[in-house]
């Protein structure tokens, strides 16, 4: 490649890819925001991000390319696609009367673009901070951790039976400079109601990155998780869980169960059925009903971080403020997050102070 045909792919580069950035962070907030009433306020706030993508996307494309970067061309103009695709998404949901669904499949597209964008982190300093804890990104020697680990093909993130059109599978992400010698966390998230570990995976990967978890993000093996028939999704992740410690190097007394809407839900009711392998739980925007302790575990001291949203709309906060009550009173160590502005949408912000708990 010649001088100057380097000097406009590096330029194509740096116009797109930290534009490319700002706008994954911009559809992030609105992500953590989206609540019903604010549906247009929201996608005002991404008003000239499409404007801004649209010439530096099309100087990335028509430069000097090379072969041998033709992946990585690939993966920048898919994830800017699919940014695009997001951002038109929430302006199309703000003009529908009852568009906060639409919203939520629009947000999908968020996690399309970010999942194409990961494998760049390896090849660009910028991405790879990106895919770090916000507070953590300066942390230079994390950074080169990251960029001199050896190459291995059971790190970074991986999928076992969990394309988007299969059920019951696992997605997982393991940190590049894992090393067997130590225990490592293990952190297991479960999606919402018709979710998937494929697209949950990402909701987490930026903290275990970070501070060196395991993580785990399986699907259920139906629709959403077996609230009614509990054992079905229990024993299926029981398996799933001792699957990744006889793999990795796991510290038996770090397992975290966590989960968003029915997924925690379901973490919420595994916390008083199953005495093992979890040792933390962490229910998010869950359902609660008292009966569902009737019968339980003794579950004394146990540790239970439980978030939900003063807003949320499809589970009130009173629920959470009666799961709470109810748990306290059953023996359970609980810490209760009563966020204000949390509609029902995951906190991503809450991540680290979670993760502060776990591991504290």
């Amino acid at each position: 490649m010649s001088e100057s045909d380097s000097d406009a792919v590096l330029d194509a580069t740096t116009k797109l890819v930290p534009l490319l950035m700002s706008t994954l962070d911009a559809l992030a907030y609105v992500g953590r925001h989206l609540h019903p009433p604010d549906l247009h306020a929201l996608a005002e706030a991404l008003d000239g991000f499409e404007e801004r993508l649209a010439p530096a996307r099309a100087t990335f494309e028509s430069a000097p390319w090379p072969d041998e970067l033709g992946d990585f061309k690939a993966q920048v103009l898919k994830s800017t696609d699919a940014a695009n695709a997001a951002l038109a998404g929430i302006r199309e949901a703000a003009r529908d009367a009852n568009g906060v669904m639409r919203a939520y499949r629009a947000m999908r597209q968020t996690t399309r673009a970010v999942e194409a964008l990961y494998p760049l982190a390896s090849a660009l300093s910028p991405v790879s901070r990106f895919f770090l804890d916000p507070e953590h990104r300066g942390d230079d020697a994390l950074l080169a951790r990251l960029s001199t680990a050896e190459p291995r093909d059971d790190v970074g993130v991986l999928h076992a039976d969990n394309a988007r059109d299969q059920r019951g599978g696992i997605s997982a992400y393991v940190p590049e400079y894992y090393d067997p010698s130590r225990r490592w966390p293990l952190i297991v998230a479960l999606h919402g109601g018709s979710g998937h570990g494929f697209d949950f995976l990402w909701t987490w990967l930026r903290e275990a990155r970070t501070r060196g978890c395991v993580l785990l993000a399986p699907t259920s093996v139906g629709d959403t998780w077996s609230l009614m028939q509990p054992e079905i999704d229990i024993d299926h992740l029981r398996a799933r869980v001792a699957r990744a410690m006889e793999h990795w190097s796991i510290d038996p007394d770090r397992v975290l169960l966590t989960g968003m809407s029915d997924g925690g839900t379901f973490s919420m009711l595994t916390s008083i059925m199953e005495a093992g392998p979890y040792t933390h739980f962490a229910p998010i925007s869950g359902s609660f009903h008292p009966f569902i302790l009737e019968g339980s575990r003794n579950i004394t001291g146990l540790p239970m971080y439980l978030v939900h949203g003063a807003l949320d709309w499809m589970f009130p906060i009173a629920m959470a403020r009666t799961a709470r009550d109810a748990l306290t009173a059953a023996g359970a160590d609980v810490t209760f997050r009563e966020i204000e502005d949390l509609s029902h949408t995951y906190p991503r912000d809450e991540n680290p102070r979670i993760l502060d708990w776990f591991l504290g």
